[in-house]
């Protein structure tokens, strides 16, 4: 079970900070969400946050991108350090050729699928990626509540993987708490991405020790 701390919900002004902590607290990848104001609307940070922040740890960077163009920043990101990269399923013809040039740069492939989305809108790629995110809030802003009307879509996911023997994570985002974090591994979920729920707790090491027991034990019933 993987515990990826999503920066978005650390402070700005303290993001080395943040990363050493969530380092230090055990956490597995530090999740980067990564928005441009058009595709989402809200804007956060690029790859020169990312570059600074490379050198103060070695747990892999989970980039995602909400992003209309990603092509321009697959490279900048791959120079920056991002280990996996995310787009989405939603951008439609162009998905093909951003997961070739992902793989071809070295880096592992992400794809990800709003609540709107048919999950199906993913099978034609489920052999090429790495990770499969399934957004289980509308994405663009931090803090939003969990909708559980999600929890089949990650079902489902799951049920490809065992059924074609593939070996896709199965990754969520969106309103992850100690709660839905079990609620999600229990239909499939082994990546659990959490902002406010693990950087909003003082004892942030505890909070990342319970959510990933927590949800171990779920997902014995997965």
């Amino acid at each position: 079970m993987i515990i990826a701390p999503s920066l978005l919900a650390a402070d700005p002004c303290r993001f080395g900070a943040e990363t050493l902590r969530a380092t230090r607290a055990g956490a597995d990848w530090l999740h980067l969400d990564i928005m441009d104001g058009h595709f989402v609307p809200n804007v956060s940070f690029g790859p020169e946050v990312v570059r600074r922040l490379r050198p103060l740890t070695k747990i892999p960077f989970d980039v995602h991108l909400m992003c209309s163009r990603p092509e321009i920043l697959l490279e900048p990101f791959k120079k920056a350090g991002a280990d996996t990269i995310t787009v989405h399923v939603e951008l439609g013809d162009p998905v093909e050729g951003l997961i070739w040039k992902i793989r071809s740069l070295g880096m592992k492939v992400g794809l990800a699928v709003n609540p709107p989305t048919q999950v199906s809108a993913a099978l034609p790629f489920l052999k090429k990626i790495d990770l499969l995110l399934i957004m289980t809030v509308n994405p663009g802003f931090g803090g939003q509540p969990f909708i559980a009307e999600m929890l089949p879509k990650i079902r489902q996911a799951h049920d490809w993987r065992k059924g074609k023997g593939l070996s896709y994570r199965l990754e969520v985002d969106g309103g992850i708490t100690q709660d839905t974090a079990l609620q999600c591994a229990s239909m499939g979920a082994d990546t659990l991405v959490a902002g406010t729920s693990l950087f909003g707790k003082r004892q942030m090491r505890s909070a990342v020790t319970r959510m990933r027991e927590g949800a171990v034990k779920a997902a014995r019933t997965a």
